[in-house]
């Protein structure tokens, strides 16, 4: 007689696997939830693009502030006929054109020198050193310099050395540098001013506490002729104020960099000469290097745009914002910025007229010749870029109209601002969404799963129970057949 089976789920009563089972049940649950992460995966991948649409839009408004600003075409460059007499630089407030200099005396710092000594070890003497910055007069007085006070310098017994002296001197920033100069005769202690020009004079009062090897006193680094004091410091160079004519005009300077005497040039004076001319122009250099990064920020927004939005029937492809309203919307309008005009630039009206022709994949493409020819007229070519026409904005220049396009586009109401902010709050709802769908499937999942082991468990004390029955039937019937 055969055993009766009862068949049901479980592992190890009914030999079907529970766990495959229920995963497959579980998996058609979360189909909405692969559904929903699929969608958000998605909105991100628009996202990224957003993002990339928004730098390259930004560096095109970048582009485009550069161009109106005004001292982008009032870029000059500068020579001189000799470079080693009187240099040049310039600013974009530099006049064009020319200017004459020659230079009669450099402006120079006073130096002082002391005596020889044996070696920059040996004992000065100590006291006080007081110096003090002013004016010497042709009749040796001496003024001091306004706002200035003397600075007193305390040198103590065995810190008196000649180098030690120096140290102490540099170390009080008393407009004053101390160094020592050494040859075969021995070492001297050097004092310079640390500025040109008569101001910048000085005098040292010394006052001695004892004295030095060899007999030497620290008097001996005092020079003050005003109150004829000559025999410690010597004299070597006096402090004098550049002289030079400038285009015909005289020009006394305690500096030998002149930055004051032409609007927006550095004239540097290096050595008398006559003659020296300096010559400013327009930098069209500097110009086109611009308006060229302005070309390229510009054909990198529409090339980004055109590949984001297009759709390839062959490969059956589309573009991560094909359909896009608000790309499809800036790519119209800047295109229609690169086809526009303005009436404020003299022969310039539009791109094409100063070299930048658009081509039909909607950028630019830059025609040097033309291009130069433009940059011979900057002052129209900066209207065409930056004027600003108050009645009509439309008319303003191309620069200043394509930036007044991208600031809107980037402004925190701005249409491709306001876009990526809702792609965001979607992706935050859908994440929001994820995580309640999720918490659900793991519900519906602990549910089964406890029916289950419940049902298994139920039908394995059922097998028990038939078995049991099963083996009692049978020996019954064993019993019967032996009577």
């Amino acid at each position: 007689m055969s055993t009766p089976t009862i068949t049901s789920l479980g592992i190890g009563t009914n030999g079907l696997n529970l766990e495959d089972l229920l995963s497959k049940q579980v998996a058609a649950e979360s189909q909405p939830l692969t559904d929903l992460n699929n969608q958000t995966q998605t909105l991100q991948t628009q996202l990224s693009a957003l993002g990339q649409v928004q730098s390259a839009v930004s560096a095109l408004n970048d582009a485009a502030a550069t161009l109106v600003d005004p001292s982008t075409w009032g870029a000059t460059q500068s020579s001189s006929s000799d470079s080693t007499s009187v240099s040049v630089s310039t600013d974009s407030t530099a006049p064009v054109g020319n200017v004459s200099v020659a230079v009669t005396q450099l402006a120079t710092a006073q130096t002082l020198a002391s005596n020889t000594f044996s070696n920059t070890t040996d004992s000065v003497g100590d006291g006080t050193l007081s110096i003090q910055l002013g004016t010497w007069g042709a009749d040796g007085s001496f003024t001091a310099k306004s706002g200035s006070s003397p600075t007193t310098i305390t040198i103590a017994s065995g810190n008196d050395s000649l180098s030690a002296i120096r140290d102490q001197i540099n170390s009080a920033n008393a407009g004053v540098t101390a160094s020592i100069v050494t040859d075969s005769s021995g070492s001297r202690l050097v004092m310079t001013s640390t500025a040109t020009g008569v101001s910048s004079g000085f005098r040292v009062s010394a006052t001695a506490s004892g004295g030095g090897t060899n007999g030497s006193s620290l008097a001996n680094l005092a020079y003050d002729p005003s109150s004829g004091v000559t025999n410690g410091l010597t004299q070597k160079v006096a402090a004098a104020n550049a002289q030079a004519t400038v285009n015909g005009l005289d020009i006394n300077s305690e500096s030998n960099t002149l930055t004051t005497v032409v609007q927006g040039m550095t004239i540097n004076l290096l050595k008398p000469s006559t003659g020296v001319q300096l010559s400013v122009t327009a930098d069209q250099a500097a110009m086109k290097t611009n308006i060229q990064a302005f070309v390229t920020a510009y054909n990198n927004v529409t090339t980004l745009l055109a590949n984001e939005t297009k759709y390839d029937a062959g490969s059956k492809t589309a573009g991560t914002l094909q359909g896009d309203n608000t790309v499809t919307g800036l790519e119209e309008s800047l295109r229609g910025l690169g086809g526009g005009s303005t009436s404020l630039a003299g022969a310039f009206s539009r791109l094409a007229d100063i070299g930048l022709d658009p081509i039909e994949d909607g950028t630019l493409q830059v025609n040097d010749g033309k291009l130069s020819t433009a940059l011979a007229d900057p002052a129209d070519l900066k209207q065409f870029f930056m004027g600003i026409d108050k009645t009509n904005a439309n008319n303003d220049g191309l620069a200043q109209q394509i930036m007044n396009f991208t600031q809107q586009a980037l402004s925190i109401n701005g249409a491709l601002t306001t876009h990526q902010s809702g792609v965001q709050t979607e992706i935050n709802n859908n994440n929001q969404q994820a995580q309640d769908l999720q918490a659900s499937i793991d519900m519906f999942s602990q549910r089964l799963r406890d029916r289950y082991n419940a049902l298994d468990t139920q039908m394995g004390q059922l097998n028990s129970l038939s078995t049991y029955v099963s083996q009692q039937m049978s020996a019954l019937t064993a019993s019967s057949s032996t009577k």
